[in-house]
């Protein structure tokens, strides 16, 4: 007879070939066809939810590797809180006002000049949908599970309408205010912009040293002295009202080439050789204090500059004396208001000077400063002038330098509200830990928060104006507006005149005549996101607010975790959040940005087509995502053998388990066999470690965790003796089922734990198991790791035991390199240990041969008596030899017994048993 027919080899039609950009979009349409989503909210609607509430992306392009690991890493935890007790809703949404997406209507060549605000808007509102679409369809094909067909987007009225309730809120709290301040002004966007829309270059600028004459010195300076001040920005020179001094330094009249000059002594050394004093004398000292109100003239215009005392001071730079224009700069601002001056802005909407400027007016502010530092120089004002590259800020949507430039805006007051709102950060679970420093100082140190912006497409600012100027913000008119919004959407806004928004009849005691109008500016688009946890978590009946966590880049410090809390505090007194975790940049392999100058930008697109959605997400599962990451197709080459390894393994398992019914052939850890509850202890283990690691969002934990043991404990140990029992006894023979037992165990805890991670593969050998009792993976629950009475003395034993096995393999490998034997079957082995070591080899319960996979395994006694070529570790030596006998066709050990049985003369006894007792109807 043919020996190969009694060996029963693995069955299964699982492919080896994941083949996974083909059958990815098979297995999701699968999913849409089940309504995967709607059924896993179903089973676990009685449970406790947690809601990770997502933060929209901008509408715009394709997605990019960043939008990849964030959208992974939402429903790794989604997916895995959906399968450990929790009800978790999911709704993507999208950020879709903004310059942009009127940049990109204007580079499609739409001309808004020639036509109406609202139909501009109406254009905006086409392209975002497009690019919603757009941006949809890719997030899909990540797999990412949520309610696609029903997102939230920031232009919807129900949005728009909640986003005008948290303003009329937060105005009705006094923390709205309109004013002439400093703010961040971008030029090439013509609109002011808030700190999160703030980015930081490298550029070359001016650097002077300007002295001011003396007018009146109080009695503590005189006439003739001068203060010198210093600045990197000529073009403020014609705003400046004052020279702002420290009050607790101490200030010198230092004498140089028959001048006198006012400097803070702390800079005199510095500032001596910048400009090149041979031999500066200390005059006399002056306290700062006494400075105070202390005027000196303009050097280019017939005004005086106040001396203001001022803690923004320091000895980092400069000469102390700071250089003051209340209308360019926030400190400058603050210590003007102080003392009363004009908040004087000289530079308009273009960045172009103004009237106010003199001379200079019409320039654009850079080119502005080259005739300013001539103008200095002639009237003998300008000290120094030099260049140097520093860091500056610039808007990150055009890339350009932005200045500070006072302007009539609305804000948000963070004054008011900042204790609150550093109690609420105390308040908030972060990961990583050192969020919580980050959100604190960033809101301990920011000013109020500029939230008016000079753009036609985004959310209006729900502001009417009396025929006195007063503005109007009342409960009537929010709640009007946010009715009006609601049912037609924020355009009306643009489509109507004041007077038809306002309520009918409405009537105020600024407008004796009954005329109104409306304000022109828009929100900042940080404040429609900042809104959403009103526009979607209260706005959904499925969602709950404050949400479980929020999950976005650790850019978001400063952007959407910022604004999120500052309207959910201002209004609720609580953040929008219990949870804060970030995760850092993608770069390319060499720890590069990616960019399009680079060339080395690596599309998720591109790893799905090349690779699979899978793999992509098993490299986000893979890395350290709280600091920033790596990516390149090399490390993506290697997660892709990661993946085959397990599912090569996934493929073992199942195909093992072609003749096991668990209902009727499942071996109850009792009756298992030592080395069989040796490796459910095992599975036990990576149960709660894999466990405890999602539930602080370690995925890379999970993903070593698994890797590991499918490598080590599975496929170098369990699954490799494995074959000598699965294969070779009888279908129904006790070892075999009960190996059988805990594959199956094995497989299936595996499927559930992988499964946020990869679930089209995880499902598609789902779809293969004959005993499943679920439509798919996903809906059913992740294993509780089981704990037995006799773990601990197991797993004592078991290291010995795993130790001892070590050494055999190391002394088998250096046989086979010296030609002793070739394959492991063909070796004796005998093992010498000390004492303990040598009763546990004679435990007659376990098979050390097949454990070692070996033909013959001998106890040799103590290890004093091994011979001294024996390969020796620590207490254990051993010797490895020929085995003796023949090999078995069928089973193919050396043994001695082959031929006993002169029916079956090619098998050892123990296979001429087994095929006796099990295929005798096929001799």
């Amino acid at each position: 007879m043919d020996y190969k027919n009694t060996l029963l080899m693995p069955k299964t039609d699982f492919p080896m070939r994941g083949n996974l950009p083909n059958n990815e979009p098979k297995i999701q349409d699968k999913w849409k066809d089940m309504d995967i989503y709607t059924k896993v909210l179903e089973r676990t609607k009685d449970r406790p939810a947690f809601i990770l509430h997502d933060g929209p992306p901008y509408a715009n392009g394709d997605i990019h590797m960043g939008h990849a690991l964030n959208k992974v890493l939402k429903d790794m935890v989604n997916r895995h809180r959906s399968m450990t007790g929790h009800y978790s809703p999911y709704v993507p949404g999208w950020d879709t006002h903004g310059l942009p997406i009127e940049q990109a209507l204007t580079n499609k060549g739409v001309d808004r000049k020639k036509m109406t605000v609202a139909e501009f808007r109406e254009l905006c509102k086409e392209y975002a949908y497009e690019q919603v679409e757009r941006q949809r369809e890719q997030f899909k094909r990540i797999g990412v599970r949520g309610d696609w067909e029903n997102p939230y987007i920031t232009l919807k009225p129900e949005f728009e309408a909640r986003q005008i309730g948290v303003f009329g809120d937060m105005a009705k709290k006094g923390y709205i205010y309109k004013g002439l301040k400093p703010v961040y002004w971008s030029p090439s966007s013509e609109s002011a912009l808030a700190e999160a829309e703030i980015e930081y270059k490298d550029i070359k600028s001016p650097s002077i040293y300007v002295a001011f004459d003396i007018l009146d010195g109080k009695g503590v300076v005189n006439a003739g002295e001068k203060f010198i001040i210093w600045t990197t920005t000529p073009w403020t020179i014609p705003a400046n009202l004052g020279i702002s001094v420290n009050p607790e330094y101490t200030y010198v009249v230092v004498k140089e080439n028959d001048q006198k000059y006012i400097i803070a002594k702390g800079l005199l050394e510095a500032v001596a050789e910048k400009l090149g004093w041979e031999n500066p004398e200390i005059d006399r000292e002056i306290k700062g204090t006494d400075l105070e109100n202390v005027t000196a003239k303009h050097p280019l215009f017939d005004r005086e500059s106040l001396v203001m005392l001022g803690d923004h001071v320091t000895l980092d730079a400069g000469t102390g004396c700071v250089h003051t224009a209340p209308g360019h700069g926030e400190d400058d601002y603050q210590v003007g208001k102080r003392y009363g001056l004009e908040t004087l802005s000289v530079v308009d909407h273009k960045g172009c000077l103004t009237e106010d400027a003199g001379e200079f007016a019409g320039m654009f502010y850079d080119k502005a400063n080259k005739p300013i530092c001539e103008k200095l120089d002639e009237a003998g004002a300008l000290l120094n002038l030099t260049f140097f590259e520093h860091s500056y800020p610039h808007d990150w949507r055009t890339k350009k330098p932005v200045i500070f430039r006072a302007t009539p805006q609305w804000f948000a007051s963070i004054d008011k509200f900042r204790s609150e709102l550093l109690q609420a950060i105390r308040d908030t679970n972060f990961t990583p830990v050192w969020g919580e420093t980050r959100l604190y100082n960033m809101i301990r140190d920011r000013g109020d928060w500029c939230i008016s912006r000079q753009r036609a497409w985004g959310v209006p600012i729900p502001v009417f104006y009396a025929e006195n100027g007063e503005g109007i913000i009342t409960e009537e008119t929010i709640s009007h507006v946010q009715k009006l919004f609601r049912e037609h959407g924020s355009n009306i806004w643009f489509q109507k005149t004041a007077k038809e928004l306002l309520p009918e009849g409405f009537t105020h005691e600024g407008s004796p005549n009954g005329e109104f109008t409306k304000e022109t500016d828009i929100m900042d688009v940080w404040f429609d996101s900042g809104s959403s946890h009103q526009g979607v978590l209260v706005e959904r009946p499925e969602l709950r607010y404050p949400a479980d966590l929020y999950l976005e880049g650790s850019d978001q410090y400063r952007g959407w975790f910022n604004s999120s809390l500052i309207t959910s505090v201002a209004i609720n007194g609580h953040a929008p959040y219990k949870g804060l975790l970030s995760h850092g940049f993608v770069l390319d392999g060499d720890g590069r940005k990616m960019s399009k100058s680079l060339g080395n930008i690596i599309a998720p697109s591109k790893v799905m087509n090349q690779y699979g959605a899978d793999i992509l997400r098993l490299w986000v599962a893979s890395v350290d995502y709280t600091a920033d990451v790596r990516i390149s197709m090399d490390m993506l080459k290697q997660v892709s053998e990661v993946y085959r390894k397990i599912r090569n393994t996934l493929k073992f398992l199942h195909g093992n388990l072609h003749d096991f019914n668990p209902e009727q052939d499942y071996v109850s850890y009792e009756n298992l066999r030592e080395v069989d509850q040796y490796m459910y202890m095992e599975l036990q283990k990576l149960i709660q470690t894999v466990r405890d690691a999602y539930d602080r969002y370690e995925f890379a934990t999970v993903y070593k965790a698994i890797n590991n043991f499918v490598a080590a404990e599975l496929s170098s140990f369990y699954l490799d003796i494995a074959k000598d029992v699965v294969y070779i006894e009888g279908a129904d023979a006790q070892p075999r089922r009960a190996m059988q037992s805990v594959m199956y165990d094995t497989l299936n805890a595996l499927l559930k734990l992988l499964t946020p991670i990869i679930p089209h593969t995880t499902d598609e050998m789902w779809s293969y198991l004959s005993y499943a009792d679920a439509e798919s993976v996903q809906l059913t629950d992740m294993p509780d790791a089981v704990q037995k009475e006799n773990f601990e003395q197991l797993s004592e034993k078991w290291t010995t035991i795993m130790a001892i096995r070590n050494t055999v393999l190391k002394a088998l490998e250096e046989a086979r390199n010296a030609k002793t034997i070739g394959k492991s079957l063909e070796a004796k082995v005998t093992v010498f240990g000390d004492e303990q070591t040598v009763t546990l080899l004679q435990d007659p319960q376990i098979n050390f041969a097949q454990l070692n996979i070996v033909s013959e395994f001998v106890v040799g006694g103590v290890v004093d008596n091994a011979p001294a070529d024996a390969v020796k570790v620590e207490n254990v030596a051993v010797v490895v030899e020929k085995a003796e006998g023949e090999k078995c066709e069928r089973c193919w050990t050396i043994s001695k017994t082959v031929g006993e049985n002169p029916a079956h003369p090619t098998l050892c006894a123990h296979c001429a048993d087994v095929v006796e007792n099990y295929y005798s109807e096929a001799e």
